[in-house]
């Protein structure tokens, strides 16, 4: 196939997220169409909630109602999701799927990036693009579900925080 696949979002009934997401990839196994539709995902959160009975920690959808599902789309691909039971549509205009684009996948947590970024807090860098670039600072935070590290770079003689993507940054040759 030329065609690369790429992440839709699918309208559910409140409480049918998984039960979709099953029946979409057990739909596209039965139908031989697993080069069609790769992926079905369900963004979670895991969170703490203060109860009477002190801490408890729970995992909840991020977005309720929604189910995001990786596909090269063709008649085929469209029908079989569109289909399932619970789904009532994919999120577009006039019933046309439309792709969420690269940072749209990163900033909702649909692909996880495990941390490749190297860097740990204390790590000397370089800022290597942006206003800032060519400055030194050093790591004081990394997220990596969100692929920026914060950096304190040395200003005017101020210490100032700043959030970076990983690609802004390098490590510093000493």
């Amino acid at each position: 196939m030329a065609e690369e696949a790429k992440w839709y979002v699918v309208h559910t009934y409140s409480g049918y997220e998984n039960a979709v997401a099953a029946a979409v990839l057990k739909a596209a196994e039965n139908r031989r169409m697993q080069d069609l539709i790769t992926e079905v995902n369900i963004p979670t959160e895991t969170v703490t909630e203060h109860t009477e009975n002190g801490e408890k920690t729970i995992e909840r959808k991020t977005y309720p109602g929604y189910v995001f599902v990786k596909m090269i789309l063709t008649d085929e691909s469209w029908h079989l999701v569109r289909n399932v039971r619970g789904a009532t549509g994919f999120v577009g205009s006039d019933g046309k799927a439309i792709p969420l684009t690269e940072q749209e996948i990163l900033n909702m947590g649909v692909e996880r990036h495990e941390d490749i970024s190297g860097f740990n807090v204390g790590d000397s860098v370089k800022v290597t693009d942006g206003p800032l670039e060519g400055f030194l600072g050093v790591v004081e935070d990394v997220d990596a579900a969100k692929n920026r590290v914060r950096v304190i770079v040395s200003m005017f003689g101020r210490e100032t925080p700043v959030d970076l993507d990983y690609y802004q940054v390098e490590a510093a040759s000493d």
